[in-house]
């Protein structure tokens, strides 16, 4: 090769500015110069195929399409080849470094910005062929077009402000590009390493990768090929691959579509969550391609959080990028696109609980508490309110759950309110004495044993017309005015003035630990409970509230009591004998003490244990002299 056919080129100046921000950083994320020349050989590949298939000929037509790595540890190189279109010299003056050139303004401005933040940013502004100086002393790169009357050139820089170009010997159609590695980047001829990061980036590009003559990514894109054609049995191979899962996927939803834009997405329901296993907030499952390229592991601003379970693929050849492949341009497309994802996904889960049932109520008991978050999302409410579960008071047991649909389906004629309450368990909240008049009435009511419920419920306001109301919040009156379907008990005779007076009397010895004391036109077999007295909050919203304000007591509540119980007659006589008779205080102390049990409040535990100590003294005594 003759020295006078060498030409220099200096590099325009912001592109050196970069150069010299690459070549001196310690970038721990270097690795992506990589994923970049891998990228920019599928392109040139695919327009090379695309002018086979309008008939246009080639140059080396007989070529195989692929890329073909070679990495020698001891000559420290990486080495990689294309039989794609090629570049012509004209097109290597014009073309190389067009991804870096067309954001290093703005990667720059941002550097002037953030200059204790440099290598953040190299992450977050991709820089095309150019990041291959974050590792190379010097590169070589070699193109022949695949116009038949271009000859093959050679490219080559190192960095550091020019770069030169002169003719070669004989090359094959297609771009090779030869790194010199630096000292501190000698990983990347390394096999192993250099094998890692195609499966981690570049795994589904659609032509082979050959490393050393080997293979690597054996895994097609089966999210690109029609439904038709994919077997059960790749859906789930390719799921335990992409989700590192070794259990079988629960359902799966795979289309495309053609706008805004066109996109590709495959989409997973794991078996197992992995936050009930105790592992914390998941992290994002949706991995982005664009052009069969990995360019976000976990993105964030394809599903909103509440899918996050999700597992899957979404890739568009015509979606926007910033400077990298890593920063998506912001747009209405990608709005568009998670929009759509979305009322997809949704409306495939409403298709699985019609069909199949019993895959639905597995996929919920795995991942309904996460999905219940999205209550918040207005424009999917509807669809979120079909998909709802819950164990209720007309349950066989704690394993049936029912829909909203079945709830409304299942109410009285006048009932105008779906009516739910919380708890830890079944049986806490079945033994609620809040209960008592829905059990009379033979009102269905919703059983709630997760916190996220409360907030759930509430936040969606209604469905089907029919506004969501915690039990402990129900207007009495409405519910007194439905009509009993149970055996009705024969009422204890009571006078209404000698109870209210009683319950004068219970507020004055409770003092400031309740609100009020009220007759209950509510309870049928328990002697009392306590009310709240926030009509925006019910009893376990406040205890949540509580705890998570770090509130140590909870705010005052309303006492009633129930007129027909043996306990309430019995004090209203004692009172009717000695308004202030100790005793009296005792069972009034002792009833308020086993209402916040009920409740859930355990409030001292060393005072309520002396008093009932005291009670039960009070207790023997008596017994003691009446057998004497």
């Amino acid at each position: 090769m003759a020295e006078t056919s060498t030409q220099t080129f200096e590099f325009k100046a912001e592109i050196q500015q970069l150069l010299h921000i690459l070549s001196h950083s310690l970038y721990t994320h270097r690795e992506i110069f990589i994923r970049e020349l891998i990228s920019n050989a599928a392109d040139a590949l695919d327009k090379a195929r695309f002018k086979t298939i309008k008939g246009e000929p080639i140059v080396d037509s007989d070529l195989e399409f692929a890329i073909w790595i070679d990495v020698d540890e001891s000559k420290k190189t990486f080495t990689i080849r294309d039989s794609g279109i090629g570049m012509s010299q004209e097109e290597l003056v014009k073309n190389i470094g067009t991804i870096a050139h067309s954001g290093t303004s703005e990667f720059l401005k941002q550097m002037a910005v953030q200059q204790d933040a440099g290598l953040n940013l190299i992450g977050r502004f991709g820089v095309g062929f150019y990041s291959v100086f974050m590792v190379a002393e010097r590169v070589e790169l070699t193109s022949r077009s695949a116009e038949a009357a271009q000859p093959a050139h050679v490219w080559s820089s190192d960095g550091q402000g020019a770069y030169d170009i002169q003719p070669a010997d004989e090359a094959p159609r297609g771009t090779t590009v030869k790194v010199f590695l630096r000292e501190d980047a000698q990983e990347f001829c390394q096999k192993q390493r250099v094998e890692s990061l195609i499966k981690k980036y570049s795994n589904f590009v659609p032509f082979p990768i050959r490393v050393n003559g080997e293979q690597i990514n054996k895994i097609s894109a089966i999210w690109r090929e029609p439904k038709a054609q994919v077997s059960e049995e790749q859906y789930n191979e390719f799921f335990k691959f992409i989700a590192v899962e070794s259990e079988n996927p629960l359902t799966w939803l795979h289309f495309s579509a053609d706008a805004p834009i066109q996109f590709h997405a495959l989409l997973f329901v794991p078996s197992s969550s992995r936050e009930s296993l105790g592992f914390g907030h998941d992290e994002e499952g949706m991995q982005l391609f664009v052009r069969r390229v990995l360019v976000d592991h976990h993105a964030k601003d394809i599903l909103p959080d509440y899918l996050r379970f999700v597992r899957g693929v979404l890739d568009s050849d015509d979606l926007p990028l910033n400077i990298s492949r890593e920063t998506l341009q912001e747009n209405p497309h990608l709005l568009k696109i998670k929009n759509t994802l979305v009322a997809k996904f949704l409306s495939h889960l409403q298709e699985l609980a019609r069909t199949d049932e019993a895959k639905y109520l597995e996929i919920w008991r795995q991942h309904g508490r996460v999905l219940k978050e999205g209550y918040a999302d207005f424009t999917q409410r509807e669809k979120l309110a079909e998909l709802l579960r819950f164990n209720s008071s007309k349950s066989a047991d704690e394993k049936e759950l029912i829909s909203l649909q079945t709830y409304v389906e299942r109410m009285p004629e006048k009932q105008a309110e779906i009516y739910y309450l919380s708890g830890p368990t079944r049986e806490t909240v079945s033994r609620n004495p809040i209960l008592e008049i829905f059990k009379a009435k033979e009102i269905e009511v919703l059983y709630c044993y997760e916190p996220i419920d409360e907030f759930a419920l509430p936040g969606m306001m209604e469905y089907k017309g029919k506004k969501f109301k915690s039990a402990d919040q129900a207007d009495v009156k409405t519910l007194n005015d439905l009509p009993d379907k149970t055996a009705e008990k024969p009422a204890a005779d009571y006078d209404k003035k000698d109870m209210d007076r009683l319950a004068r009397r219970i507020k004055d010895i409770l003092g400031d630990k309740v609100e009020d004391v009220r007759v209950s036109e509510r309870l049928v077999d328990s002697p009392a409970l306590l009310v709240g007295t926030d009509s925006f909050m019910s009893s376990q919203m406040q205890r949540i509230m509580m705890h998570m304000q770090h509130q140590v007591e909870l705010p005052k509540r309303n006492l009633e009591i129930n007129p027909r119980h043996p306990l309430l007659r019995n004090m209203e006589q004692i009172y009717r004998q000695d308004p202030q008779d100790p005793f009296l205080t005792q069972l009034a102390l002792r009833l308020f003490d086993s209402a916040q049990w009920v409740d859930g409040y355990v409030g001292d535990p060393l005072a309520t244990a002396t008093g009932l100590q005291e009670l039960l003294q009070q207790v023997a005594d008596m017994y003691v002299k009446r057998g004497k």
